[in-house]
């Protein structure tokens, strides 16, 4: 009896429960199929010691019984305990790091240039005046062209003049006349800065007036030189062109329209036209220019020797404006044109002329000396 005694004491310690793997993932997790891992002792999991005591005692007949009994305990722990963790974030190993299949290369080859347009600053003027001094001379085509745009002019501001005297109305016309004279400054500094900075002799329709500018920033006394109807006959032929349907519209929208309409689009059309010949008086001495023209530019009706000289200095980006110049000043303070050449630069990717050093073929030619 003793020696079954010991037999069963011997087969219980040989059936002692595996220990489980403990939980060390901090991801949440779920329980999949048993593994064949090794697993760390899990102590606290052993069958009870008093259980064994028992069986050990046990006659034969309930021995067998038992036995199978505990062991259908152990594969059912070892079931239960023998499990690997499974994380729906991954399934690379925690602190490993995949490797990064990016390549970079810097060949020039491989490497696309952003689309650019024209270099508008690698234009060279050429002296006109000078190689062909019949170009400064006014021809048969300027003075027509010339005519047609005074006649329009001088056509609006009868109609104006007629309309206030029908309703005797003289102060609109006069205020009208007067925001005129203010917007065409405006806008002859705004054209001016364009020419000035974008297109060149290969633009379509201003390619002349361009390459006429920058030919102008080298050598400004040309325009001194220039006859009348040759400084202003490119402007009179858009003045005529624009003014005409203008008052076509207004002939037949109001029963020839009122003052003030005719009194604006008369003097407006006006300043713009002559802003040429006021622009040649302020590059002329001071000595040879009429007592009247003199004495506006000095009460600030037109633009001042002093005011433009300003503009033919580098960078050459100020001063724009050339009938009174009573802009340039706003323009500069609110940075108009730098926020407008930022713009363009972002939008289409053109630098501006006033963007870059002065090249030297830019850089202003003294007068010559006349013959007495």
């Amino acid at each position: 009896m003793t020696h079954q005694y010991t037999s069963s004491v011997v087969l219980t310690e040989a059936i002692r429960l595996p220990p489980p793997l403990p939980l060390v993932s901090q991801t949440p997790i779920r329980w999949s199929a048993p593994s064949t891992h090794p697993r760390a002792p899990f102590h606290h999991h052993k069958p009870p010691l008093l259980l064994l005591t028992t069986i050990s005692f046990l006659p034969r007949s309930l021995f067998i019984s038992h036995l199978l009994l505990l062991l259908f305990l152990s594969s059912s722990t070892r079931q239960m305990y023998t499990l690997t963790p499974y994380s729906r974030i991954s399934r690379v190993p925690r602190h490993h790091h995949r490797p990064c299949r990016a390549t970079i290369s810097t060949h020039p080859s491989t490497i696309a240039a952003p689309p650019r347009l024209d270099d508008v600053t690698r234009m060279t003027p050429t002296n006109v005046a000078i190689d062909d001094p019949s170009s400064l001379r006014s021809t048969w085509s300027h003075r027509a062209w010339v005519a047609t745009g005074f006649a329009s002019v001088l056509t609006s501001l009868a109609k104006s003049v007629a309309a206030a005297a029908d309703s005797g109305s003289v102060v609109e016309p006069l205020l009208a006349a007067y925001v005129g004279y203010i917007l065409a400054d405006l806008g002859t500094g705004i054209y001016h800065w364009a020419i000035d900075n974008y297109g060149g002799p290969s633009t379509p329709v201003f390619g002349s007036q361009i390459e006429a500018f920058q030919g102008h920033h080298r050598w400004p006394w040309t325009i001194t030189r220039r006859q009348f109807a040759n400084n202003l006959h490119a402007l009179a032929r858009s003045v005529a062109l624009t003014v005409l349907p203008i008052e076509a519209l207004l002939y037949a929208g109001g029963g020839g329209g009122d003052a003030a309409s005719h009194a604006f689009v008369g003097t407006c059309a006006g300043c713009v036209m002559l802003s040429q010949q006021f622009h040649a008086w302020a590059h002329e001495k001071r000595s040879r220019l009429p007592a009247a023209v003199a004495a506006l530019q000095e009460a600030g009706v037109l633009v001042s020797r002093p005011m433009h000289a300003a503009h033919h200095r580098e960078p050459y980006n100020t001063n724009y404006c050339i009938v009174s110049g009573v802009w340039n000043a706003e323009l500069e303070r609110w940075k108009v044109f730098e926020a407008a050449e930022m713009f363009i630069f972002f939008r289409f990717g053109v630098r501006p002329r006033s963007w870059s050093e002065t090249r030297p073929e830019w850089r202003e030619e003294a007068e010559p000396a006349t013959k007495p």
